[in-house]
């Protein structure tokens, strides 16, 4: 049937004439011969929409077409040529819906356009026509404003809907508006109508799917709102009972009524002394006398509503009495009361072979009142279907009935003509029941829980789904075939939800609110019977109402006069479902006026058309006599029959396959599409498929898992393991259904906008990943639960609890069980299988309808792998787990017990002895079982059907494998490494030798995360495993997470030890090798010591930090877990007694070399050379007391010769033999000049002995200056050359260089890239300017060329950026020098300042000698630097002689360094110079304070020099005789940054530009230029230094004159220097006086 179908079309996408055929016919038609008027358009039709005489097309482009009675226009338009509403060209219109008597049409911008009858104002108030407009002609614009916001809005609609006198519109926020005139607008208002939109505020707040609205009804589909939205606004009680469990309608009841409580649904108070009574033909409310007996007598304007309900006949005590809804044909729970069962034989109990029955035998006696009419009468001929917008999503299951199919013919009335509008008012309403207070007319004898669901439906009361409600609505449909995606953060977002309700508002005379009752709703109202049911679409007819849920069952409820339901019952109040036939599957539905139209999956591809309601046909004569007599008013000559059960409609086959279906008044129409290139029935095959697999599912579900889930007995039959692993399997199952449901909903939602043919938006291209890991996770907890041999219980407790049902249970499972009659289960859960099957041969069908090189082609072609790769995975899974079982069967028992894991899988066995251990014994046994995660190897008697003996288990994550080569002298043998063990394995032949070899492979790979398709012996060599290591002596029962290389530590992982050793970090050749860090607990006082740094060959090695457990804190250099070379030791606490730091060289765990020791406590700090932890050697010595002394150290004290000072400059020069202890020859010379020697003895701060001569010391004293050298400090101290050795030498260690200067500078650089890139990678925390930093330093310069003038500022540069990041060996090297220099000179003694200078000096020295290794092209200190060979003609040889460049390890280095010493330095030279300064700071307090004129003509300064005027913000003024800090402003402030800067040049620099600006301040009172000479220069710039009141000058002349650079000493900024320098002089010794 397919290829009869296929065009031929060669091109593709097809013309538009190949797509979107409409068919139109008359509902009333006998359905033998049906013959449908097709329009006839040039172009395809995108959507149909019929109203009650007429009809909308809306093309391809957004063109509209008209047909039918228009009698807006007094035009009546044939649909083979409809006419072109020329309004809306070009207004991109993507959606449109016909009312009664009115249309409209929605724009891609979300704009509304309305046209046709507006008597009630349900074209609204349009920009075409006054509020008096009866109707419009022509499409006008109706603007939906948001006047609640500030400022007010333009609403974007995406979808409308319109009844007979009121229109609907959803907006883009899922938000209703409605306008018109009746209550079935759902609005708070009593004035109609209503022109303009108003938003139903009933419905804020919820996500609103669908409309659609009938004659005098509304219906929406609404979003279930999650549990946390509505828990808070139930009532107490309500909270208590909790959510709902969701299952399918078969599986729970689907009725939900009320008692007696207080509570009306319409918002009106219920009073006792109220009471009802009806008329015959309608439900008007009569008068009733008060208790006390006098009559009530109503107003007189007061009248009947249009909105009450009509009885059919029946009193309205008999009602009372009847639970509505409560029939046994729809399985709900049925009420036992005789009027129940009265009215149920009354109005079902027909013979079933009488196929034609009167309409008067089914209809109750309908009466009118004189002047009424009832406009509500479903069998009149005007009331007519309307316009429902297309369905949204969502779910439910297959319902299967083999009833057939009844007929049943009535009489009509025939009538026809408009409706009259007649406003429904809320004083209008008057409710009354006969002796009890009900909240609905459903059944007064509900009680309890049933109540309080029937209260929970009630206007403004949420409603309380089930548990599956927090999964958001996923998308709807919009115009055009958009999609709208709603707010969701589950992994299938994009696909619709299936958790919906149903809301219904408006006339319910006839039940079509579905409320169980025949009131009106003035606002939104729940179904209750629909919550849960997984309706994905409403549709209304005039007086009768169409659900469709997800698993394909329709409900209908509402007028049932013509058999528009599917079924007998009269009248019907609530929804009932409508038996089909087996195999049938309805995915789409419309309602008309008195009749139904279905659209279901049939036996081929093509759908299948169900019609049922009102049918004309012949009837035989004696029909005809019953039926005349019958009818007191008239006699047709042709009957008016209807269907009261679904019938298959007839269609000629070349319509091609439907798409959508539409009803309206008495019109039928069908939307259908050509299968051009097969891709129509490729899709419709594969809806069809994903429809019957979600009914099936829920079949599963309903007689199989949800009866042996609640079983109580199946906990202790499957076991505590199976138990949890059929929990885990049922929840994936539900999760499968989900899918199912919410797939085969998009599906139809892709089949109404067939039209489209946007393959790229199918959910199976689009939730690739979401498809892929749902039927992973499915198969594998089936998968595992066959493993464990849980379908062998599950199987014997099905047969005990599901024995009755063995039999349904099997022809559901279908073709795949047994003849027997027994369920295969383990066949009944692998059967959604052919599915991902399904979907690979649809999308490889779909492929044919692409070319190669189109993206639609591209991703079909991907998703047909995909899925295929994943349907074959999924078999080889199935088998894998089925030998899996096969083999614990066959080896049941004890042993195998621990073994027997649900998700472990046999790979393979050698009990065929197909492999050995090398250099096994000749009759030991052993055999090797192979599984996905582990190989075990067991050992002793032969196996058979149980396990041997012993077993070693050997876990795959940390098994390598690696063939035996020729070399090694075995052909068909496998060499497996473990962390502790390695041994080889011997196949029998070579072929066995290759398949072991690729299973243990695959098996390894597979174990690792990867495909398992790896070739023999290519096992990932490097990866990352868990080990517990059990032989290892060092490493026993240590636990390691981390890298492994070819069954050894390597790479990052982290060791436990059972003491509590921990280390993290680098690993290499099994051992800790890189950085790491590790903490060793101690027991003797609770606290660990932790290390981190490097570590080699698994000891500390390199440079850490090391915190013990005793307080002590070392950084610095390790060598083989010792402290070696530089480092700094931290001891105590500041409040401790033991507090003190140690900085300098470490040999062997021992202080040795140079070091400085700041006991804190007490007060020393010792500066010198150490030996085996002892000082021992030159030293300088300082106390907190001002003691200073330099000398020599033996074993730990001061011993030989030394000098001493005490803090009132009184020197000793003699032997010491203790600390502070002298004993021998000495000099002492007293502050006072006088000199004391001969032998001294005692120790100094408590007195000494002195045997010798005091005397004034001699200048000429020759025997004292042989005896003694003279006492100059400095004579005993180390040389700053020697001294931090140890911290270049690691400096030089980090650039691989054995010694300094030795080694290879390319192996240095190399180093430098790789620390800098390691840092990068293991420092996660590095700011962006850090990380920005380092990457410009993984970049290696051009190190070996020669320096110029040119490259010299590169060099500087590289250099700059090093130094600040200490991840560089030259960073590094210059924070180290800073701590080691701070810790020494940091509030130390002035009697330091030489040895602080020649510190500095020495580090530029050595700083610079690395330098230049690493430059090799950087000449020696004090060089010229050439100019680059470009720039080498001649010129001026002034000018080179001037540009001159010369190589200073000072300029280069220094302002890399001295910022940073700079704090320390400065003080020294503060503490040097503080008398002096004193002396100069008071005079310049003394110079100042006197006026400008008076202090220049003192420093005699020449008058010409003299300023008159100065600049005050641009204004000049006159400099008087007081003035004071006017002259030379700018010189000033210039002059005193020297005090902000840190180097000499810099400082040099201020000073140049001091003299700048002083001569410029000087040139404009000067004709032309003068030539400075001393004279006049000198008292000028002492002026400005005076001015500038620079504190500490002769600090900052001091630390120049020593730091600068010498090749500048004799140059014009030398010179500066100098005049500088004699201005401090002459302000020192200068008085005023």
């Amino acid at each position: 049937m397919e290829d009869s179908q296929d065009s031929p079309a060669d091109e593709w996408p097809p013309t538009a004439v190949e797509q979107g055929h409409v068919h139109v016919w008359h509902s009333a038609a006998s359905t033998e011969q049906l013959s449908p008027e097709r329009a006839l358009l040039s172009t395809s039709v995108v959507q149909v929409s019929l109203g009650d005489h007429h009809g909308l097309l809306l093309a391809q482009g957004g063109q509209v077409f008209s047909f039918g009675e228009l009698t807006w226009r007094d035009l009546s338009v044939p649909l083979s040529d409809p006419v072109l509403e020329v309004s809306l060209l070009g207004k991109e219109v993507v959606f449109i819906a016909a009312g009664g008597f009115h249309c409209g049409a929605l724009t891609e911008q979300g704009s509304v356009f309305m046209w046709g009858e507006n008597a009630a104002g349900q074209c609204g108030l349009t920009d075409r026509g006054t509020v008096t407009n009866i109707s419009v002609p022509e499409p006008s614009l109706v603007s939906v404003v948001d006047t609640e916001v500030v400022p007010p809005m333009v609403v974007q609609v995406v979808e409308l809907a319109c009844g007979r006198e009121h229109s609907l519109a959803l907006s883009a926020q899922n938000e209703l508006w409605a306008w018109g005139s009746g209550c079935q607008l759902g609005l708070v208002t009593s004035t109609f109508p209503v022109k303009k939109p108003m938003k139903v505020e009933h419905l804020a707040g919820r996500h609103v799917i669908q409309v659609a609205c009938g004659a005098y009804h509304s219906l929406a589909l609404v979003r279930t709102l999650p549990p946390q939205v509505y828990k808070t606004q139930s009532s107490p009680k309500i909270r208590e009972r909790g959510p709902l469990l969701h299952c399918p309608v078969s599986d729970r009841e689907e009725l939900l009524s009320s008692d007696d409580a207080h509570y009306c649904p319409l918002g009106v108070e219920l009073k006792d002394d109220v009471k009802i009574e009806s008329s015959p033909r309608r439900g008007i409310p009569k008068q009733k006398g008060h208790p006390g007996g006098k009559p009530t007598d109503s107003s007189p304007g007061s009248r009947a509503s249009s909105c009450l309900f009509s009885e059919y006949g029946l009193s309205d005590s008999r009602l009372g009495n009847i639970s509505v809804g409560s029939w046994p044909d729809s399985g709900f729970p049925t009420d036992s009361s005789p009027g129940a069962q009265q009215l149920w034989m009354s109005s079902k109990s027909f013979p079933v072979e009488a196929e034609h029955v009167t309409g008067s035998s089914l209809e109750s006696q309908h009466t009118a009142r004189t002047g009424e009419t009832d406009s509500l009468s479903s069998h009149t001929s005007d009331d007519s279907c309307v316009s429902s917008a297309p369905s949204s999503d969502l779910m439910t299951s297959s319902y299967k009935n083999d009833s057939t199919c009844k007929r049943y013919t009535s009489s009509s009335s025939g009538q026809s003509g408009l409706y009259s509008s007649s406003p429904l008012c809320l004083e209008e309403i008057h409710l009354s029941l006969q002796n009890v207070k009900s909240s609905s007319l459903t059944n007064i004898h509900e009680k309890g829980s049933a109540a309080a669901s029937r209260r929970r439906s009630l206007p403004g009361t949420p409603t309380h789904g089930s548990p599956q409600r927090h999964r958001l609505c996923g998308c709807r449909p919009l115009p055009g075939g958009r999609v709208q995606a709603a707010a969701s953060e589950a992994p299938g977002d994009g696909l619709p939800s299936l958790e919906t309700e149903v809301w219904s508002w408006g006339r319910g005379s006839e039940g079509q609110l579905g409320h169980g009752d025949q009131l009106a709703r003035l606002q939104p109202l729940c179904v209750k019977s629909l919550t849960g049911q997984e309706v994905i679409k409403v549709a209304a007819g005039s007086h009768h109402s169409l659900a469709l849920t997800a698993h394909c069952r329709v409900y209908s409820w509402g007028s049932n006069i013509s058999g528009q339901l599917g079924h007998v019952n009269i009248p019907v109040t609530v929804p009932q479902q409508i038996k089909l036939s087996d195999g049938l599957h309805v995915w789409d539905l419309s309602g008309g006026q008195s009749h139904s139209l279905l659209l279901a999956d049939g036996d081929c591809v093509q759908p299948a058309l169900l019609y049922c309601g009102q049918q004309q046909e012949p009837l035989p004569a004696k029909t005809a006599t019953l039926r005349s007599l019958s009818s007191c008013q008239r006699s047709p000559s042709r009957a008016e029959s209807y269907r009261v059960r679904p019938t298959q409609l007839r269609l000629d086959i070349e319509m091609g396959y439907i798409s959508t279906v539409q009803s309206g008044g008495q019109m039928c129409a069908v939307l259908t599409n050509r299968n051009i290139r097969g891709f129509t029935s490729a899709i419709h095959e594969l809806a069809s498929k994903e429809r019957r697999l979600y009914c099936w599912l829920i079949g599963v579900r309903r007689l199989l898992l949800s009866p042996l889930r609640d079983r109580q007995s199946s906990c202790q039959l499957l076991g505590e393991q199976c138990t949890q692993l059929f929990s885990t399997l049922c929840e994936t199952f539900a999760r499968l259904i989900a899918l199912a449901g919410r797939h085969s909903t998009s599906l139809n939602y892709f089949l109404h906008n067939g039209h489209i043919r946007d393959v790229t938006s199918l959910s199976l291209l689009t939730h690739t990943e979401f498809f892929q890991n749902t039927y992973k996770k499915y198969f594998s907890a089936v998968d595992d639960f066959q493993v464990m041999g849980g379908f062998q219980s599950l199987h014997s407790l099905s047969v005990e609890c599901l024995a009755a049902q063995q039999t349904t249970l099997a022809q559901l499972c279908g073709s795949n069980q047994p003849v027997g009659g027994e369920v295969d289960l383990v066949s009944v859960f692998h059967w959604p299988l052919q599915q991902l099957s399904q979907y690979h041969r649809t999308l490889l069908r779909l492929t044919a309808c692409y070319d190669v090189s189109t993206i639609e082609y591209q991703l079909l072609n991907q998703g047909c792998t995909q899925y295929e790769s994943l349907s074959l995975s999924l078999l080889k899974k199935k088998k894998e787990a089925e030998t899996t079982f096969l083999f614990w069967k066959t080896h049941c028992g004890k042993a195998t017990e621990g073994l027997r894991l649900p998700q472990r899988r046999l790979v393979c066995e050698s009990s065929n002895r197909s492999l050995t251990p090398q250099n096994a014994g000749r009759f030991s046994s052993h055999w090797f079982i192979l599984f996905n995660d582990i190989l075990v190897h067991t050992q002793g008697t032969i196996p058979s059907k149980s396990f041997l003996s012993i077993h070693r288990i050997y876990h795959l994550s940390w098994l390598w494998v690696k063939p035996v080569t020729e070399d090694d002298g075995e052909l068909s043998a496998i060499r497996i490494t473990c962390p502790e063990e390695v041994f080889t394995l011997v196949a029998s032949s070579p072929q066995e030798k290759n398949k072991w070899l690729r299973s243990l492979s695959q098996a390894v790979d597979r174990a690792l995360g990867g495909s398992g398709e790896g070739s023999p012996g290519q096992t990932a060599m490097s990866r990352t495993a868990s080990y517990t290591f059990t032989a290892d002596e060092r490493l026993r029962d240590a636990q390691y997470t981390g890298g492994w290389l070819a069954g050894r530590l390597h790479g990052r992982g982290t060791m436990k030890w059972p003491d509590g050793r921990l280390y993290k970090g680098n690993f290499k050749n099994g051992l800790e090798d890189g950085y790491g860090e590790c903490t060793i607990p101690k027991k003797e006082s609770n606290k660990p010591d932790s290390y981190q740094g490097q570590w080699k060959e698994g000891k500390i090695h390199g440079f850490g930090k090391y915190k013990y457990a005793s307080g002590e804190v070392y950084e610095g250099c390790f060598w083989e877990g010792q402290r070696h070379g530089y480092g700094m030791l931290s001891s105590g606490k500041l409040t401790r007694t033991s507090s003190s730091m140690f900085i300098g060289h470490w040999v062997h765990d021992r202080k040795t070399g140079y070091g400085v020791f700041d006991d804190i406590t007490r007060g020393q700090k010792y500066m010198g050379l150490w030996l085996d932890d002892q000082r021992h050697g030159n030293a300088v010595v300082i106390s907190q007391h001002g003691l200073y002394f330099e000398g020599t150290f033996r074993e730990n004290k001061m011993s030989g010769p030394g000098l001493l000072v005490s803090e009132d400059e009184t020197i000793f020069h003699g032997e010491f033999s203790d600390d502070w202890t002298v004993n021998g020859k000495g000099v002492l010379l007293p502050a006072n000049g006088y000199c004391l020697k001969g032998m001294f003895s005692g120790e100094w701060n408590s007195g000494l002995k002195v045997v010798g001569v005091y005397a004034k010391a001699a200048v000429d004293d020759s025997e004292s200056k042989d005896e003694y050298p003279p006492n100059r400090l400095g004579q005993y101290v180390v040389p700053a050359a020697q001294r931090w050795s140890c911290v270049f030498d690691e400096c030089w260690s980090r650039l691989g260089c054995d010694a300094a200067g030795s080694g290879d500078r390319s192996t240095a650089w190399g180093n430098i890239a790789v620390t800098i890139t390691t840092a990068r990678r293991q420092s996660p925390n590095l700011s962006k300017s850090q990380n920005k930093l380092l990457e410009s330093l993984e970049f290696i310069p051009q190190y070996a060329e020669p320096v110029t003038t040119a490259n010299y500022d590169s060099i500087r540069r590289y250099l700059c950026k090093a130094c600040e990041t200490p991840h560089h060996p030259l960073g590094w090297l210059v924070e180290t020098l800073v701590t080691a220099y701070r810790m020494t000179y940091v509030s130390s003694d002035r009697r330091l300042l030489q040895q602080a200078v020649a510190e500095v000096q020495a580090y530029l020295t050595h700083f610079y000698s690395i330098v230049r290794f690493l430059f090799s092209g950087l000449q020696a200190d004090g060089s010229v630097l050439p100019e680059p060979a470009s720039s080498n003609s001649r010129g001026d040889p002034m000018n080179e002689w001037q540009s001159v460049v010369v190589v200073s390890c000072s300029s280069l280095l220094l302002p890399l360094l001295l910022p940073r010493l700079y704090p320390p330095l400065f003080d020294l030279y503060c503490q040097q110079e503080e008398q002096e300064e004193a002396q100069y700071w008071q005079h310049i307090l003394t110079f100042n304070k006197q006026p400008d004129q008076s202090l220049l003509s003192f420093l005699g300064v020449q008058e010409k020099f003299w300023p008159h005027w100065m600049s005050i913000l641009g204004e000049k003024k006159q400099i008087v005789s007081s003035s004071k800090d006017a002259c030379f402003a700018s010189a000033v402030e210039t002059l005193q940054q020297i005090s902000t800067t840190f180097t000499p040049g810099d400082k040099l620099l201020v000073i140049q530009e001091t003299f700048k600006e002083l001569k410029a301040e000087v040139k404009p009172f000067l004709n032309g230029d003068v030539l400075w000479c001393m004279d006049d220069l000198l008292p000028l710039f002492m002026y400005v230094v005076i001015r500038a009141r620079i504190r500490n000058l002769k600090a900052e002349v001091s630390l120049i004159e020593d730091l600068m650079d010498p090749n500048i000493q004799h140059g014009e900024m030398g010179l500066m220097f100098t005049t500088l320098q004699a201005c401090y002089f002459q302000i020192q010794k200068e008085s005023m006086t």
